[in-house]
């Protein structure tokens, strides 16, 4: 089942709760964030400042600090005149603080800007990047491309990364991450973006190789990582996930549905599908506080064919 909670937004992305049950949204091409209620209500509550859309780039993923009662602060991924980057800033009154960079010199290009922040049960944030088309950044450790980071609040190597020599660094050998979620183990899951053949689901090590660009979905290679599920690219280009129950929620763009994964240990179930083709292209699914996922469509970021009251949040409740 699928109602809107909200439509008119232009190309929304990250989505992120806040204590209150409202979540603030970004827009990709406009800089805007925008707070929804669970009623409805769109409200601009700023615009980030720095922000140069273009291409796949912009305003992406957006976090709300662990500690937000306390330190009011959000956390922003976005595309700058020189870079990808995440600042922090606070958010209270209904107003934006001015950003403060977290981490910077993270590659931008036209393509694959990653984008997707997570902060994990450890207090860590958690950050996807792309290889912004440049495919050898992603075996690179001297560059902050087509990896995992995983860095403290103040944006500072966390305790325990992998690498001395790339202290940012999780894990590497991806293409281009937009969905992160933690399960109820603690473990981290990422959707990633195939080229040709194969979407993934993977599930995410300490240190480890994910391939790209030797390999793409399965291949049997011991140095590098397999994916736990994988689908053809016109199935799903996976963006945002979610794991509620122990059950994977990954929203498909060019496959336009939201797929179903259920975890059974370091292996996935069978997938199913829901609402292919019925809403467009999906790029974020989250929790709410009620237990329902909120899922955002992206029918005009470009490559959609845009309706009547898009693009719009909707509330999804499923057995």
């Amino acid at each position: 089942m699928a109602g809107t909670v909200a439509e008119g937004l232009t190309t929304p992305w990250g989505l992120a709760f806040l204590p209150d049950g409202s979540a603030l949204v970004s827009e990709r091409d406009t800089g805007r964030i925008k707070r929804v209620t669970s009623g409805g209500q769109i409200m601009t509550v700023g615009q980030v400042p720095g922000v140069a859309p273009g291409g796949e780039g912009g305003l992406l993923g957006i976090a709300v600090s662990p500690n937000y009662r306390r330190d009011r602060l959000l956390y922003a991924y976005f595309t700058a005149a020189e870079d990808n980057r995440v600042v922090r800033m606070t958010y209270h009154g209904g107003r934006l603080g001015a950003p403060q960079p977290v981490v910077t010199g993270i590659p931008k290009g036209h393509i694959h800007n990653g984008g997707r922040i997570r902060f994990g049960p450890d207090g860590m944030l958690y950050i996807g990047t792309g290889e912004s088309g440049d495919r050898p950044l992603s075996q690179d450790l001297g560059s902050l491309g087509g990896k995992i980071l995983r860095v403290t609040p103040e944006g500072k190597p966390a305790p325990g990364n992998p690498f001395n020599r790339a202290p940012l660094v999780y894990s590497y050998g991806h293409r281009n991450v937009q969905g992160l979620a933690f399960d109820s183990g603690g473990r981290l899951w990422a959707a990633e973006f195939g080229q040709n053949t194969w979407d993934e689901l993977n599930l995410i090590k300490s240190g480890q190789n994910y391939g790209w660009p030797h390999v793409e979905g399965k291949g049997d290679r011991p140095r590098y990582r397999d994916p736990v599920a994988q689908w053809g690219t016109a199935e799903a280009s996976p963006s945002g996930i979610a794991i509620k129950g122990d059950v994977v929620y990954l929203a498909a763009l060019r496959g336009s549905r939201l797929w179903q994964v259920p975890i059974q240990g370091d292996t996935a179930g069978k997938p199913r599908e829901f609402f292919t083709r019925e809403y467009g292209r999906l790029r974020t699914v989250e929790v709410a506080p009620d237990g329902s996922l909120w899922v955002i469509t992206s029918n005009t970021d470009g490559r959609g064919s845009p309706r009547r009251g898009d693009d719009r949040i909707l509330r999804v409740v499923l057995d």
